[in-house]
């Protein structure tokens, strides 16, 4: 009987940066030999983004310290430790765990310069294969299968118990972000939704309950508020489903990318140049349309984001055209080999 080979794989946070860390679990499990077994160390709450996840057998979870598994860790016996965040809390976690670590570049001197000196040194390479570069030398190599999701069986949600008018097809509108500056002004979003045929399905977290309700109030045509009532398994079964995807840059929108959704992803403040715009297979690049403002000498401002414009301007949000994303929506719904669901 072959020895059973232990990894645990490190990032705490948050949405989209849990869901980009999914093909190196399901490489790690697919192409190394033998038994392996893979733990995931996360804060609680994103410990649900993993718990369905066929590729990780066990979950740990902590609230604020390492300290509160750091005995369970301990007693693991890993064989290896795959640090994809890279931060203090990750190096505490490598300190009381067994096993040879491998840690990823997070890029911190290149982000700098990107937004201090708008440097152009950023490599052209997505965090996910910046991610698989971590356990190269295990012998893993990139799939190219994309991301995966997996939803909560008790938390799908069938188009057939939609409103009639949604069964037929809708656009999943991802209105939030971690912060202000990843968001369009919340007329520029009635005015697309105003412009856009289909029926709308608006996600987002508690947050985001304010500006949906302003958005729907102002709106006299087919829509679903979803923003705080529906679960993030519940959004995700709601985006798996979608005809396209409007977002911005957050992590439903690495959610869709998972479902191979056709989307629409609109930058503000950050740029993809960071290396986390929607992660498709090769086949399946252009189902993504960016939607951005290049041209601003202020863009990147920051490599995360700010609860206003540092500028006072919000030129990078209030310039894009509400007509080019509508026309990207349909450009999208034109692509032909749509896969099926």
């Amino acid at each position: 009987m072959s020895k059973k080979t232990k990894i645990l794989v490190i990032r705490f946070s948050s949405i989209g940066d849990i869901v980009l860390t999914s093909p190196v679990m399901r490489c790690l499990k697919e192409q190394l030999e033998g038994a392996i077994e893979i733990h995931y160390i996360t804060k609680k709450g994103y410990a649900t983004l993993l718990e369905h996840n066929p590729f990780v057998d066990k979950v740990y979870s902590i609230d604020k310290k390492v300290s509160e598994v750091s005995a369970a860790l301990r007693k693991e016996k890993y064989n290896y430790v795959i640090d994809l965040h890279k931060n203090l809390r990750s190096a505490r976690v490598k300190a009381v765990v067994s096993g040879k670590k491998f840690s990823f570049d997070k890029l911190n001197v290149e982000k700098w310069m990107a937004v201090n000196l708008k440097s152009k040194s950023l490599p052209d390479i997505h965090i996910v294969q910046r991610y698989l570069d971590t356990i190269k030398n295990l012998g893993v190599v990139n799939d190219d299968k994309g991301l995966d999701f997996f939803i909560a069986p008790d938390q799908k949600i069938e188009k057939s118990s939609l409103p009639p008018a949604f069964q037929n097809g809708y656009i999943a509108f991802a209105i939030g972000g971690q912060h202000a500056t990843k968001c369009l002004p919340v007329d520029k979003m009635i005015e697309i939704c105003k412009k856009v045929e289909l029926p709308i399905v608006l996600l987002g977290g508690n947050e985001d309950q304010r500006v949906a309700k302003f958005i729907e109030d102002k709106l006299d045509q087919k829509i679903i508020n979803g923003c705080g009532k529906y679960s993030i398994h519940e959004s995700a079964s709601i985006v798996s489903q979608a005809d396209a995807v409007i977002t911005h840059d957050t992590g439903m929108m690495h959610i869709a990318a998972a479902f191979k959704r056709k989307i629409v992803s609109i930058w503000g403040n950050t740029i993809p140049e960071f290396g986390m715009y929607p992660y498709f297979p090769k086949n399946l690049k252009h189902y993504n349309e960016t939607i951005e403002i290049k041209e601003l000498s202020c863009r990147p401002c920051s490599k995360i984001g700010f609860d206003k414009c540092p500028k006072g301007h919000f030129k990078c949000m209030k310039q894009i055209s509400e007509a080019r994303v509508v026309g990207k929506v349909y450009d999208l719904l034109k692509v032909n080999n749509y896969p099926s669901d």
